[in-house]
């Protein structure tokens, strides 16, 4: 017994000695990226990697654990992008958390901690930078209300899959149209990553978890989880049967108006390729994005149709 005892005390002291040895790596250089990642390979491990702008919540935490299920290694990227913030948007004012997303990160046991400069992601030179266009997926909803948005990302995450060369990349689904956006550019672009979307996680009241709902005050954050409710009654009436599309859409932005939301659109979309629906259509997305005060948010849900 007392041998035992022994043994597991010893086992006990072992396992928190090897937690007090982690660390997460912290790298800043495309560089040294490229360094890290080529010694995983030779070792024959997979790497996976979440791409973010920081000012991390449980989502980000969320796709972290997910990717940890794909992959030896784990490589978070916390990037804010300045390509795909437009003139008067909020680029400056994003919220900005270096120390607690490193907490978070810690916690979540991620491998690697790409953090770059702007300088090092768009060295400066005489020319214009080269960017990356995914067409007709680009130019509707968000890409309408913002213009240039999805070049930045398209071009950033295309930099980022270049310098990572992840097996495997993880984006939230709340972020629909942009998924959409990637998964296209790496089929022709010819980017050999398997790109994976993760369900929206949301907070008790529905409300999708965002960097942005920092902005949100009190009073804000009561009204916030409408969007949510706004969406799902129009999925029910999808499974219900009804196809008179521009009506819901109609009736689920005037819904949005009544609880003090400006909603940029509400649109449903075919799951696939973010078209129109038609008769050939097995799974909508009714996508929306709103305004409340600071906050500009964005939701959506899927609906599978029988």
């Amino acid at each position: 017994m007392l041998q035992n005892k022994a043994a597991l005390h010893a086992k006990a002291k072992t396992s928190s000695a090897s937690l007090n040895q982690y660390s997460l790596e912290t790298l800043a250089r495309p560089s040294s990226i490229l360094e890290r990642v080529h010694e995983w390979r030779k070792q024959g491990l997979r790497v996976a990697l979440v791409p973010t702008m920081g000012n991390l919540h449980n989502g980000h935490a969320t796709l972290v654990a997910e990717a940890r299920k794909h992959a030896d290694r784990v490589v978070v990227s916390i990037f804010v992008n300045p390509l795909q913030f437009g003139p008067n948007e909020d680029f400056d004012a994003y919220p900005r958390t270096p120390v607690e997303d490193k907490v978070l990160l810690e916690q979540y046991r991620a491998d690697l901690l790409f953090a770059p400069e702007v300088s090092d992601m768009y060295p400066q030179t005489a020319r214009p930078h080269t960017i990356v266009q995914v067409p007709q997926l680009s130019d509707i909803l968000d890409g309408v209300v913002r213009p240039g948005h999805f070049i930045g990302v398209a071009t950033v995450v295309a930099k980022l899959f270049n310098i990572v060369r992840p097996d495997v990349a993880l984006f939230g689904e709340k972020d629909y149209q942009q998924l959409a956006i990637i998964k296209q550019m790496a089929i022709d672009l010819c980017i050999p990553v398997q790109v994976i979307g993760v369900p929206t996680v949301r907070e008790i009241n529905g409300l999708a978890m965002s960097s942005r709902n920092r902005y949100l005050n009190s009073a804000q954050r009561e009204k916030a989880p409408h969007i949510y409710e706004v969406l799902h009654a129009v999925e029910l009436q999808l499974q219900q049967g009804r196809r008179d599309f521009a009506v819901l859409e109609q009736g689920a932005s005037e819904k949005l108006k009544q609880f003090g939301f400006l909603p940029d659109y509400v649109s449903i979309r075919d799951a696939e390729n973010l078209q129109f629906p038609s008769k050939e259509s097995h799974k909508l997305v009714v996508l929306t994005a709103v305004r409340l005060g600071r906050a500009r948010l964005i939701d959506n849900v899927q609906v599978a149709l029988s």
